[in-house]
């Protein structure tokens, strides 16, 4: 076990953006030929990555994140039937009844129903 403290993700931050900062004086100040100019550079994305990786993840351990129970459970609906939906039709059948679309209404809808009613005069819109 270790005697030092484990740093905090604002405190990796800091150090990982003050680096970068000091990489990239050093790139344009110096001006490194050949392949250390490319190795600085790499070092200076490195370091800034770094640092934008360790500010979100300190965002997200102050906000305290999405535990994945409160995620909602997927539909059931798969991707074909998502994109054969027309959000027209599904909006004026909500209007119309006066009430929500449920899972049997979406079920009832026919795929090719809905492209014929995209496309009127034979023009697809893809």
């Amino acid at each position: 076990m270790s005697s030092f403290p484990k740093p905090d993700a604002r405190a990796k931050a800091v150090v990982a953006s003050l680096a970068a900062v000091a990489a990239l004086v050093a790139l344009m100040v110096w001006r490194p030929e050949g392949i250390l100019s490319v190795v600085l550079a790499l070092v200076c994305v490195l370091l800034g990555m770094v640092a934008g990786v360790t500010v979100t993840s300190a965002r997200q351990a102050r906000a305290g994140g999405v535990p994945a129970e409160d995620w909602p459970a997927p539909s059931g609906v798969d991707a074909e039937t998502l994109e054969a939906l027309d959000l027209r039709a599904v909006r004026n059948l909500r209007a119309s009844g006066g009430y929500g679309v449920d899972a049997d209404t979406l079920e009832a809808i026919d795929p090719r129903a809905v492209r014929q009613q995209r496309a009127p005069h034979g023009l697809s819109d893809r």
